[in-house]
């Protein structure tokens, strides 16, 4: 899947390379602002769990 977005890409490198960078800029701020926070209460990765029970949340 990534060679075919690859070769879709135009020819020049310099634009290829803008162009990956925007991509990989707009995933990561996909990820930062609507993924994480939508998953955070899910998970509940940054809350410690001793005796089996979850601390209550801060």
């Amino acid at each position: 899947m990534y060679l075919w977005i690859w070769r879709r890409l135009p020819d020049d490198p310099r634009v290829r390379l803008l162009i990956v960078a925007v991509a990989v800029l707009v995933a990561g701020l996909v990820l930062w602002y609507v993924v994480f926070p939508w998953l955070e209460p899910k998970t509940q990765f940054d809350h410690g769990v001793m005796d089996g029970t979850p601390s209550p949340h801060r």
